[in-house]
């Protein structure tokens, strides 16, 4: 007997003793907890990260990360600019060019990666025109997409279709077609792009038309990593007595039997673990948009139990921004004149600050299947590392100076912003707490920064400053296309956009030289 045919029979005969232990305790139940066991086993757990609105304002600082579980994020949302249909914009408002510049975007995001975190984009949402929507060329399609995967170097995007994205055979042909394209390209770079689809749903599951969009997906052969279904807004479709956290399960048993089919009807069958690994959950925290409805702490808690017993492959929620709850008297405050109106920037419901987020932290997962490697900043002594005026996108730090809340300062080659009037404070001191410090770290100084240009007023908006002139209190003037109001009665103090102490200037500036969060 050879020592292969010796292999076999060893083989065999630990299975024959596998089979008598099984009989002895039950074989079926034993059996099924075995294969229970191994399948949980090669399952990766599920993956949270919070949507974050990043045009919204104020913006939020999901660079500064108060945990592990904001560390990845799903940035919303790229959608067609209103001038140019194929070219991809933040919320219709600004370029990624001026995303860069107003926003701050390039450099936050890389200072979350220094952090270890993750970042996902998302293309879409409620508002505005989804670019499939909008651009007809399939080829410039592609391109839009690939510019902002290359652009924020993603390894996974997310594709929000909602509203007029969906229903369309075309658009949903054309939208494949174009995803499909921008895996190809990623692939032939040695680059992986993930791809998931966000849809709508009711407890009966995804409509016919989140359906069809994702059929076009797997016929135009696009690699899915999932089909995240928005477990939100149900309105009259959730039976009348039932909660948002049974009817949100019901929704997702519902998609996830809905996915299984469509990769059956592709000649792709799917596992039932498999499956569910397809599917993620996205619920609106707090208080919903059809009224009546609210997911509560106790919602997601159950929510966090359904997507690590049945291995989800991710969990989100809408969203960071709304995080915390509403103070008194502020839109979607319970009680206040503005409750029925849901907030962006709040709850609506009783939380500590971050306590969503903090239960979707049990799920431990990462959007790239391996935890992201934190690099630590640069760190040198300021005779070292000297900045340079010519390449500092802001203004360089003086002790002497003050900064009013939302400026923005360059200081050892890092990007700060004032959370409060600051002066005097270094804004790299060693701290134990952020509130302890006035500055917020936005991110490095990036290559092929530059001095920021504000835009200049238009001629006539204000009349032009005179040294001549004498200016009461609140007159406002204009200069090199920048405004001013008077702070008290002044004549020949030349107005200045930045000053050494602003409290002894007599000109408060209307434009800001700098861009700022408000």
């Amino acid at each position: 007997m050879s020592r292969r045919e010796r292999r076999l029979s060893l083989s065999r005969a630990l299975l024959a003793a596998l089979v008598v232990v099984s009989v002895a305790l039950g074989s079926v139940a034993a059996v099924a907890a075995i294969r229970a066991s191994q399948a949980g086993a090669a399952a990766p757990p599920p993956w949270f990260a919070p949507y974050v609105d990043a045009t919204v304002t104020p913006q939020y600082p999901f660079e500064d990360p108060s945990g592990p579980s904001v560390r990845q994020v799903v940035l919303g949302f790229v959608v067609a600019s209103p001038t140019a249909p194929c070219t991809p914009s933040w919320g219709a408002a600004y370029s990624l060019a001026s995303a860069a510049t107003g926003l701050d975007l390039d450099r936050r995001i890389v200072r979350l990666r220094q952090l270890g975190g993750h970042i996902v984009v998302s293309f879409g949402g409620q508002a505005n025109s989804e670019l499939a929507t909008a651009c007809a060329d399939p080829a410039a399609l592609a391109s839009a997409y690939e510019s902002v995967v290359s652009r924020y170097r993603l390894s996974t995007i997310d594709l929000d279709l909602e509203g007029a994205a969906l229903g369309s055979a075309t658009v949903d042909a054309r939208r494949a077609q174009a995803i499909h394209a921008a895996q190809e390209t990623a692939t032939a770079a040695h680059r992986r792009l993930a791809v998931w689809v966000t849809l709508p749903a009711t407890p009966a599951g995804l409509s016919d038309q989140g359906v069809a969009a994702v059929r076009s997906m797997l016929a135009a052969h696009v690699d899915l990593a999932g089909v995240n279904v928005m477990t939100m807004d149900y309105g009259q479709s959730l039976p009348r007595g039932q909660g948002m956290l049974t009817g949100s399960l019901d929704a997702l048993r519902a998609a996830q039997r809905q996915v299984a089919a469509l990769y059956q009807q592709a000649g792709m069958p799917l596992s039932t673990l498999a499956a569910w690994g397809k599917i993620g959950a996205t619920p609106m925290i707090g208080t919903n948009d059809s009224p009546g409805e609210a997911f509560t702490l106790a919602d997601a808690r159950g929510l966090t139990a359904f997507a690590q017993d049945h291995h989800l492959g991710r969990v989100s929620m809408w969203s960071l921004n709304r995080d915390s709850a509403c103070s008194a008297g502020s839109v979607g405050a319970s009680g206040s004149a503005g409750a029925t109106m849901v907030s962006n920037h709040c709850s609506g419901v009783a939380q500590a600050p971050l306590a969503f987020s903090q239960v979707f932290a049990e799920l431990t997962g990462w959007v790239d299947a391996r935890p992201a490697a934190r690099v630590s900043p640069t760190t040198s002594t300021p005779s070292v590392l000297v900045d340079n005026p010519a390449t500092s996108p802001y203004p360089i730090w003086i002790s002497t100076a003050a900064y009013p809340r939302g400026t923005k300062i360059v200081w050892h080659h890092e990007v700060y912003q004032a959370k409060w009037w600051a002066q005097g404070q270094p804004p790299d001191p060693t701290v134990a707490h952020p509130w302890q410090t006035p500055w917020l770290l936005l991110g490095p100084v990036l290559p092929g920064d530059h001095p920021y240009v504000p835009p200049p007023l238009p001629v006539g908006t204000y009349p032009a400053w005179s040294p001549t002139g004498t200016y009461p209190v609140g007159e406002r003037v204009q200069l090199d296309g920048v405004g001013y109001q008077a702070k008290w009665w002044t004549r020949g103090d030349r107005p200045q956009p930045v000053v050494v102490d602003p409290a002894t200037a007599p000109w408060q500036v209307l434009t800001p030289a700098l861009p700022s969060t408000g």
